[in-house]
């Protein structure tokens, strides 16, 4: 008998709404993306829980092909913050035995596009290594949503995910930034934890020299996100309002 052939790994993208009030779903995903997500029987999500509220309203719009228990999930190892130290890659390639088997099998990220800024990358790598096709679906990634509406140099950007939290840390990781800006003309973007969001915009207008463009996007897709670029200088004279519960962007490009 021949075997089945391998199943694909496909980037679901999510909203960006977690932890807020969710939009409607058909206003931040395309149907064909809604589509693809409701016919999927297999996923490696960060959160079964939130995974399976995702596919709650999907199935709003588009109705699933088997029942939601039948949905079968595994949840990606949860290494130390910023590391992968104690997960071989016997255990990755395990997540993609559904493909192996050839069942497609989605990759679902707590917000936005999975593995950009985010742990599925694991899964993508290993998905490579062992031969499977990996497919991309378009949705909202807020990274480059921010640098989109941010008017900064979108020819030369790097996202440097999070700052130090002590200040003196941060501090000289600010001025490091600052100087490769000014010296690549590049654009520097980076996130903070949502409750902390209003005491690093209040660091970065501390910091920065004020010459430097500023860029805060907050809760982009969602009622009420916001996304506005000054001068350090301009911001000074009208410190921003960041919500603490808002996921939020920010950029700057030094002159």
């Amino acid at each position: 008998m021949t075997a089945a052939p391998p199943g694909r790994l496909l980037l679901v993208p999510n909203t960006l709404d977690h932890g807020n009030e969710p939009a409607p779903i058909e206003q931040v995903l395309a149907r064909g993306v809604l589509e693809q997500a409701a016919l999927l029987q297999h996923w490696v999500v960060e959160d079964a829980r939130s995974a399976r509220a995702f596919l709650k309203r999907v199935s709003a719009v588009v109705p699933l092909a088997a029942p939601l228990q039948a949905v079968a999930m595994t949840e990606l190892p949860r290494p130390r913050k910023g590391s992968r130290e104690g997960i071989d890659a016997a255990q990755w390639q395990a997540l993609l035995q559904p493909a192996l088997a050839g069942h497609d099998l989605g990759l679902l990220s707590e917000a936005g596009l999975p593995a950009v800024a985010d742990p599925g990358a694991a899964v993508v790598e290993a998905a490579h290594a062992a031969g499977l096709s990996v497919v991309p679906l378009a949705g909202p990634s807020a990274l480059l949503l921010a640098l989109a509406a941010s008017g900064l140099n979108g020819q030369s950007f790097a996202f440097v995910g999070y700052l130090p939290q002590e200040a003196d840390a941060r501090g000289r990781r600010l001025r490091e930034l600052e100087a490769l800006s000014r010296q690549l003309r590049q654009t520097q973007l980076f996130i903070e934890t949502p409750y902390r969001n209003p005491a690093l915009a209040t660091a970065l207008l501390a910091g920065l020299q004020p010459g430097t463009r500023l860029s805060i996007s907050c809760g982009l897709t969602l009622a009420g996100g916001w996304s506005r670029c000054l001068t350090v200088e301009r911001w000074r004279r009208s410190p921003p309002l960041v919500s603490d519960r808002m996921p939020a962007v920010f950029a700057l490009l030094a002159t």
